[in-house]
């Protein structure tokens, strides 16, 4: 008998139980994820004593063999075992080294990991296998949550709101993380509203703060706003593509929109496709800065171990490309250590203008097919918007860098080589998207203020990780200026025809922009007047743009001009057209049209 007759054979005497058994096992999958990854949040943020880690351990290895066998029962319940084993292939093999190292433990006292731990002299490689293992379960817990996605399209709420839902919801679970005991060394719990602003900021991707990060929270602290830093910085963009593609009925002509201006894409088709690069690329790019910052930080700091080191090698890798701005030292990076540490400026400032220049830019910029039909037929060239993007960004890294140069020469760069205030002057002109200062911004003079709010203001690139009102738009509008000037009536770029849509909702963003930062500028100035009205107006613009530079005032503001800077990091982080779709009604089509009026202009 061949063992295709078998296979026939066990199929069809499971065919009836085989729904029922599979669903079973998917909810006590996910009911069985969650309950370990609440328990391990527990431990991780409360220190229990003895005993209740000891229990916690037994519900852990409970679940390790729960999903042991359910990986078997998958496998016998499906029609092609072999194809699901080469599919599922990564979580075979970690199933089967938790295994591994589960029996070495029972049979020589001792656990495998430990035994490889001291053979390379990596002493704590069991405790990277646990952060590892609750990793494992964050990730049970998203493919549990990926699968009930569907089901969003039965919730009468659009897009945009699930968006913004989403990032409440990241906030106030990573308020709630900060809050307890063992996130923070001095005090007991982190106060709610400081850890909402936190919470808040981590998740904007901002870097504004009202404690020190460096002293106020602890590694374990540290290790949850990385993880706000991450989930938010990739927030917008992924969970767009996943409703798109998990929205059964469509998204609309309008919603369609707003995807394709954050992904720079033609069609929802090429969105699709995205999801599954952004995660590439970002890990790519993240790794590699995390090799290069292992490499170059000064040598006078005094790490611990090799693993904290690796540690806020990674912490600062993820907060650069993010464009977040959190460092894990007093002062940033101008730090007596680190303010003349010109390498890891460079190495910063790469991972900076790769999150603020956008995924879809990086994708034209690198994609080998695209290279390749360039060389072949070289009229065909960028795309438009990554032109637009890239060139754009250049040149407001140009016009910043020389700025700062000329204007800051006997002020923060007095004293300085010419390298130095060269690498000075290219970092912070291109940390107009992160927030990151090598030089004390309090001591900035204003003409330079003034020219790094028109900086941040403009922002990044469309569907990056930086703020503001984004290059594309800014773009557009000096185009439109300058047609209107010449009287041509239609906007022509790079041998394409800008339609009225596209200049509509660039003017829609840049009105909205400048009347919430303007309303934001003039609250603070009723509030927090003593200030000065260049601090605020700085610290609102850098806010709204996600940025996170400061002149020193965060902390000082009152409580409802910290509300004020809250809300202008949630909405420029969200969008101001995204939050106009969320709040808006949908408008019956009219298919007429009113005669044209005359209004006098200027």
């Amino acid at each position: 008998m061949s063992i295709r007759s078998i296979r026939e054979k066990i199929n069809l005497a499971l065919y009836d139980s085989k729904e029922y058994v599979l669903n079973l096992f998917k909810v006590g999958s996910f009911v069985t994820a969650t309950l370990i990854l609440s328990l391990l949040v527990y431990q991780f943020g409360f220190d229990p004593n003895t005993e209740i880690k000891n229990w916690i351990i037994i519900f852990i290895k409970a679940s390790f063999g729960f999903y042991i066998l359910k990986y078997l029962i998958d496998i016998l319940y499906s029609y092609e075992p072999f194809k699901l084993i080469r599919e599922s292939w990564f979580e075979g093999m970690l199933l089967f080294l938790i295994l591994i190292n589960a029996v070495s433990r029972f049979i020589f006292d001792d656990s495998l990991l430990i035994y490889i731990g001291n053979e390379i002299e990596l002493f704590h490689l069991e405790n990277f296998y646990m952060l590892f293992i609750q990793c494992y379960f964050f990730v049970l817990v998203g493919i549990g949550l990926g699968k009930a996605s569907p089901k969003l399209s039965f919730l009468k709420v659009n897009p945009p709101r699930l968006l913004i839902l989403s990032f409440i919801l990241l906030i106030v679970i990573g308020a709630s993380l900060l809050m307890m005991p063992e996130m923070t060394k001095e005090v007991h719990m982190m106060p709610f509203f400081d850890a909402l602003f936190t919470s808040i900021s981590a998740c904007c991707v901002t870097g504004l703060i009202v404690v020190d990060t460096a002293t106020y929270f602890t590694q374990k602290g540290h290790i949850v706003l990385m993880i706000l830093i991450q989930l938010g910085g990739l927030n917008i963009i992924s969970f767009a593509t996943l409703f798109a593609i998990f929205s059964k009925k469509g998204l609309g002509i309008k919603h369609q929109t707003m995807l394709q201006e954050n992904f720079s894409s033609e069609s929802l088709l090429s969105g699709k496709g995205l999801l599954r690069k952004i995660f590439l690329f970002s890990f790519f790019i993240e790794l590699i800065g995390i090799v290069l910052i292992y490499f170059t930080w000064n040598p006078q700091i005094k790490f611990q171990h090799i693993e904290e080191q690796l540690f806020y090698s990674i912490f600062h890798s993820v907060s650069a490309f993010n464009n977040a701005g959190f460092t894990l030292f007093t002062d940033g990076l101008n730090n007596p250590l680190l303010q003349n540490s010109y390498n890891l400026h460079m190495v910063v400032g790469l991972l900076i203008l790769l999150g603020a220049i956008g995924f879809p830019v990086i994708e034209d910029l690198v994609n080998f097919n695209r290279i390749k039909k360039t060389i072949m037929t070289p009229w065909l060239g960028l795309k438009l918007s990554t032109r637009i993007s890239f060139y754009t960004s250049l040149f407001l890294l140009a016009f910043g860098m020389l700025s700062f140069y000329f204007l800051e020469q006997q002020n923060t760069l007095n004293g300085m080589k010419l390298d130095g205030q060269l690498i000075t002057s290219f970092f912070q002109s291109i940390s107009r998207t992160a927030g990151f200062n090598t030089i004390d911004i309090s001591r900035v003079g204003t003409p330079m203020l003034i020219i790094f709010i028109f900086l941040m203001f403009i922002g990044g690139a469309p569907g990056s990780f930086g703020g503001g009102v984004k290059t594309s738009t800014f773009t557009l509008i000096i185009y439109s200026a300058i047609n209107t000037i010449r009287g041509q009536k239609r906007i022509e770029i790079g041998k394409r025809t800008i339609s009225p849509e596209l200049l509509h909702k660039a003017f829609t963003i840049f009105l909205f922009s400048s009347s919430a930062i303007f309303l934001a500028i003039f609250i603070l100035s009723i509030s927090d007047g003593d200030k000065g009205l260049m601090p605020i107006a700085f610290e609102a613009v850098s806010a709204f743009s996600t940025v996170g530079l400061s002149t020193g005032i965060t902390s000082e503001l009152s409580t409802f001009g910290k509300i004020i800077i809250m809300i202008c990091m949630f909405v420029g982080r969200i969008g101001t057209l995204t939050l106009a779709f969320a709040l808006s009604s949908k408008m019956k089509s009219h298919n007429y049209q009113y005669p044209n009026a005359h209004l006098t202009i200027g």
